[in-house]
Parts: C-alpha cells; structure tokens; sequence
C-alpha cells in the first residue's frame, strides 16, 4: 500500500483523491489546500505527493520528501501551456489542447512526462466545453497510469528545453476588456471570444458610452449543410 499526501482540490484533483481513498493500494495520509499545511508533508513523511489544484509554489525541500516522487495533473499538452488557464489558450493561439501528468521538479510544470494526451478542439468549443473534455480524460488518463506510478515502473520522457509556451494569470486578464476601436479578422474575433466564455463567469466585455457590456458567445453545429439561416418575419410568415 503507498502512502500519499494530496495537494490541492479542483474538480479533477477532488475526483481522484475521491477514486484514491477507495483503492486497496492507496493509503491517502492527508489532503493540503493551503501553504501553511505543507509542514505535514515532514511529519507524515509520505511515499508519493500528487498534486491535483494546489495554488502555491511547492519547497524544493518539500518536493525532495517522498521516495516514488512528486506528481502533478496538469491541464495541457506539455510543453504548451505552462501556467493558468489552460483551456483558454489552445482557443487563442491554436497550440494543442490536453492533459498531462508529470513529475513536479522547482522549475514550474517542467518536470519529466508520464503521460500527455492530445484533445482536439472543435469549432463550436469555448473554453467552458474544451475544460469539460479535458477533466474527463484526466481523471482517466491517471486511473490508468497508476499501477505504474504505484509500483514506481513510469517511464517517462523528458519534457523540451526548447519550444512550448507559457502563460500567467495577468495575461489572460488582458485578454477580457475588448478594445472596439482594434482591427481583427473574424476569425480572430470568434476564438478571442469563445475562449472567453465560461458561463456561469464573466470575462470578456467592452465598454461604451460609459458602460461596461458583458460578452458571451454561443456556436450552435448545423447537421444539415443546406440548412438556411431566416429571420424572424420570414419564419413567422410560414406558421
């Protein structure tokens, strides 16, 4: 049985620390949501650390405690997307969507790969759609992976040195005030925007008038090419 401490809760993290606490194998010691907490990783002195949502810088000294290492549930495709809000940017700059688990080393989200998975996005995907997806397949990407992290049998490849991407929280700040007077493509309109929604939150707005207006957008598949957009005269007309 491995002995575990969890750091962290967002909605994956609660999912398979949830999963964890039913296995035989998993013997999970504690969970730590807060910076403060992180003395009882010395005290508990645990096999494994996961990390699955935790908001803090982990101590190299903390990182170097467990014999089978440091893991970390991150949302992208590593080397893309290091940092916050991973769902946002694959919609902005088309680097590839999907979810990865790797060993946590000082340098943030750099350590070595145990598994990355490829999600595709679609046309009509926001970032609220695109994160739905990714939380599916992480909790499964790590049920599958664990035997061979439970019984410290991972091999895993080396992340890049060079390339990938990387993102703060105040960049995707600058991404919600939408500057009306700013030349785009429509192509270019429609990602900012379906990246930016993420309802039930607000994010993208632009201001008029001395007025602040909130922006969401909504994409809907059409399954029949011939299908012909009509105004709401034309339909009423033929009822």
């Amino acid at each position: 049985m491995t002995d575990i401490v969890f750091l962290g809760k967002h909605e994956v993290g609660e999912k398979v620390y949830e999963w964890l606490c039913d296995q035989d194998d998993a013997n999970v010691l504690a969970m730590l949501t807060q910076k403060e907490q992180l003395s009882i990783v010395h005290k508990t002195n645990p096999e494994l650390i996961i990390s699955g949502g935790f908001q803090h810088i982990i101590p190299e000294s903390v990182l170097n405690v467990p014999d089978l290492g440091c893991i970390n549930m991150h949302g992208s495709y590593l080397p893309y997307n290091r940092g916050g809000n991973t769902n946002v940017w694959p919609l902005i700059d088309q680097t590839p969507a999907g979810v990865s688990l790797h060993y946590m080393t000082p340098e943030l989200d750099g350590g070595p790969i145990i598994d990355r998975r490829k999600i595709e996005t679609q046309p009509n995907d926001t970032a609220k759609s695109l994160l739905t997806r990714m939380r599916r397949e992480a909790i499964q990407q790590f049920k599958q992976a664990w035997p061979e992290i439970r019984d410290n049998t991972v091999e895993t490849i080396p992340q890049p040195q060079d390339g990938g991407t990387y993102h703060s929280r105040s960049e995707f700040i600058d991404l919600w005030e939408i500057d009306l007077e700013e030349s785009a493509t429509y192509q270019e309109v429609i990602d900012h925007l379906r990246a930016l929604t993420h309802p039930p939150y607000n994010n993208a707005y632009f201001k008029s008038d001395g007025k602040k207006y909130f922006v969401e957008l909504s994409i809907k598949p059409v399954e029949n090419l011939n299908e012909t957009p009509g105004n709401y005269a034309e339909r009423s007309e033929n009822n």
